[in-house]
């Protein structure tokens, strides 16, 4: 087997099973085949970022929803609904995500950056954030 270092998501799974068949992906489909990460082209090209939403509070793993993106180094977080709050790790010295510096001035650069790359990402995907608006105005919130 391989190791890859390159961010990969869920959602790049169906897209790589269709490429090996030698489909074609739908244009409405979310994803890329990594099928050349698995052949040896590993620089070319790929995200340096990845979205990721969870809205499925409560249910069985009791994870407040929240959505944020994540690079190699870095984790950008946002909970909303019940609370409002933003969180940031970073993975080269706190891979464990014990310490949030999301409010450490060291950071404010980094943290900036991630903002924006977390709204391009968000429009890339098409996620308007409606969800999250729908969430808090069913709790009364907003």
């Amino acid at each position: 087997g391989i190791s890859l270092d390159q961010l990969v998501q869920n959602l790049d799974f169906a897209p790589t099973i269709l490429d090996y068949a030698g489909i074609k992906p739908p244009a409405s489909m979310q994803g890329e085949s990594f099928r050349r990460l698995l052949t040896g082209d590993q620089n070319q090209g790929w995200r340096d970022a990845i979205y990721y939403t969870y809205y499925e509070y409560p249910s069985i793993h009791m994870v407040k929803r929240h959505y944020g993106i994540r690079t190699d180094r870095y984790k950008l977080i946002h909970f909303y609904y019940d609370v409002d709050e933003w969180e940031l790790y970073d993975l080269e010295h706190d891979p464990q995500e014990m310490r949030n510096v999301y409010q450490d001035p060291e950071y404010k650069l980094v943290r900036e950056n991630l903002h924006q790359k977390l709204l391009e990402t968000r429009a890339y995907y098409g996620d308007s954030g409606a969800l999250n608006k729908k969430f808090l105005y069913d709790a009364g919130l907003k």
